[in-house]
């Protein structure tokens, strides 16, 4: 009974854990790119690390908060310019192996031990050196909160000030992304999606509609990198290819274009993740399943379902099949 009492408790961490958000943020701009636009972006990782470094690097060097803020917003509009002015014409495969190679040149480049007094190399950069501002602005006061059986400090490293302000951040922009969707704007970005040489024979430049969605859905993933980096860290390698494909795998999970599938695919995909790996850990003995394996076998068993779920409900959970119509 202990266990599974602890385990409830884990599932619930996890679900609320600001990395979890940060999943969020990348899954609703990918979904703005892919489910709304059905744009093949296969580089959102390069987002999310373009708009973390812009941040870090900014308030590392004494800019201020809010302003770093603004600098990696920039950062992730200029990155989405760079990278759509010349391959948005492009469609469907061509469109995923541009934007994965850009997005893997700007990890290399991050990587570069030259960039080491900048980046900080492979090893990164760690939070303690770029949150002391983040900390300040918390009107939480010291000490601890238990809510829910969730005990945190209130202000710190792992604290209650950065899950609010990383799920404060997701209910924003899902509700932005729901009055986009509704708007005329948003009622263009699925005419691109389903045909797009309907809507430019309407007048409309297709062209232009793409890049604001891309720079949209960029600055949300750079959102997304921002609040990844907080907790701990920000570090180079923690968003390359293995990353996109998790955000991908959450947008299906939840359901491409509808406004809550990245909220709930993400929390899905952790909380199984932990569920699989905990009671393989519970009740598989150590002889059997090392826990290096049993990390591997979760993974394993995360893309069978994953299978499962694109071979029996391609729309994913919350997705409408009539929203799977792409002109790729």
């Amino acid at each position: 009974m202990d266990f599974f009492t602890g385990l409830l408790e884990s599932m619930l961490q996890t679900a609320l854990s600001p990395i979890t958000a940060a999943f969020v943020l990348a899954a609703i701009g990918l979904n703005i790119h892919f489910g709304f636009t059905g744009l093949m972006n296969m580089g959102q990782a390069g987002f999310m690390l373009v708009g973390g470094y812009g941040f870090v690097i900014s308030t590392m060097n004494g800019v201020p908060f809010f302003l770093a803020i603004l600098i990696s917003m920039a950062a992730s509009a200029l990155f989405a310019l760079l990278l759509g002015i010349p391959t948005l014409k492009l469609r469907g495969d061509y469109l995923a192996i541009v934007t994965i190679g850009a997005a893997e040149i700007l990890r290399m480049v991050a990587r570069l031990a030259n960039l080491t007094p900048i980046t900080g190399g492979p090893s990164g950069i760690q939070s303690p050196r770029f949150r002391e501002e983040f900390n300040a602005l918390s009107p939480l006061p010291e000490g601890r909160t238990s809510i829910l059986g969730l005990d945190y400090i209130n202000t710190g490293v792992d604290d209650w000030w950065s899950r609010i302000v990383s799920w404060g951040l997701v209910a924003l922009f899902l509700l932005i992304t729901w009055l986009l969707i509704r708007s005329p704007w948003g009622r263009v970005l699925k005419g691109i999606r389903e045909d797009e040489d309907a809507v430019r024979s309407l007048g409309k430049s297709t062209f232009s509609y793409k890049m604001q969605a891309l720079v949209i859905g960029g600055v949300m993933g750079g959102f997304g990198g921002i609040v990844m980096a907080l907790p701990a860290a920000i570090n180079p390698d923690g968003m390359g290819r293995a990353t996109t494909f998790n955000i991908w795998m959450i947008m299906l999970l939840g359901g491409a274009a509808t406004i809550l599938g990245p909220l709930l695919g993400s929390i899905l995909f952790f909380v199984v993740r932990l569920v699989i790996t905990s009671v393989a850990a519970q009740f598989v003995p150590a002889s059997v399943l090392s826990a290096q394996q049993t990390e591997v076998l979760s993974w394993v068993l995360i893309g069978v379902l994953l299978m499962l779920l694109v071979i029996f409900r391609p729309q994913g959970i919350l997705g409408n099949k009539k929203e799977l119509s792409f002109n790729v």
